[in-house]
């Protein structure tokens, strides 16, 4: 499995490329942000290993860039330790958050975790509820054939949900989730999304049947089909 790290700091390259190289990973690294994007388009990488404070280009515009064309997991590894950073991070595409300085066996974990998740893709299921198609390998939605455009953040709630159809999820459970963090618990974040994706998913946004709220809990995603005539308004 190809690792691009992307940092400016030399030691920690190499430190990490001795390593994941010697847990079998291939290593290429880069160390500015440019760099990375250029690389990441040559060598098509399976992971990747990101720094937000780089030369010429920050972290966050890196995974911007590379998610305009790639789903390959990607870590932020950063000495910034705030949860705005991170919140930051995961909207913008990253997949995880490991704050400098790490246990390299944390980070060994995290890797295994999102390689087995990329390995594992091709099998995951289709889900469907309505008129929306939700393709969890493709990561793509369509609403009656229409593709659905979904920000990061709204394709990690709805992913979540689908993974667990008709389950109550709590508050608690998705803030974690999402950002990664114990310290976000604002769950005013979660009623934005949610009003969000109940905006672009739901046939009447104002009165959901498939996006629920559990009041006082969580959500759940109710699957199966909707009978226009018997919730138009």
């Amino acid at each position: 499995m190809k690792v691009l790290i992307a940092d400016d700091d030399p030691q920690l390259v190499r430190a990490l490329r001795i390593t994941l190289a010697a847990h079998g990973y291939e290593v290429i690294a880069a160390a500015d942000g440019a760099s990375a994007i250029a690389l990441a388009a040559q060598a098509h990488p399976d992971l990747v290993l990101l720094d937000l404070g780089m030369p010429r280009l920050g972290g966050i515009e890196v995974i911007e860039a590379l998610r305009g064309w790639t789903q390959a997991p990607i870590i932020v590894v950063s000495g910034r330790v705030g949860s705005a950073d991170k919140v930051e991070a995961l909207d913008a595409g990253a997949d995880d958050y490991v704050t400098k300085p790490f246990q390299i066996d944390e980070l060994l974990a995290r890797l295994r975790a999102l390689g087995r998740r990329a390995g594992t893709t091709a099998t995951d299921p289709v889900v469907r509820f309505g008129d929306v198609v939700l393709d969890l390998a493709a990561r793509d939605v369509t609403r009656a054939g229409a593709r659905v455009h979904l920000t990061p953040t709204e394709w990690r709630m709805l992913e979540f949900l689908a993974r667990n159809p008709g389950a109550l999820v709590t508050r608690q459970t998705l803030l974690k989730e999402i950002w990664a963090s114990e310290q976000v618990t604002d769950s005013g974040y979660l009623r934005l999304y949610v009003s969000q994706l109940r905006k672009k998913l739901e046939l009447d946004p104002a009165n959901p049947v498939h996006l629920l709220t559990e009041s006082g809990m969580g959500y759940r995603l109710v699957l199966g089909e909707t009978d226009p005539t018997l919730t138009a308004g």
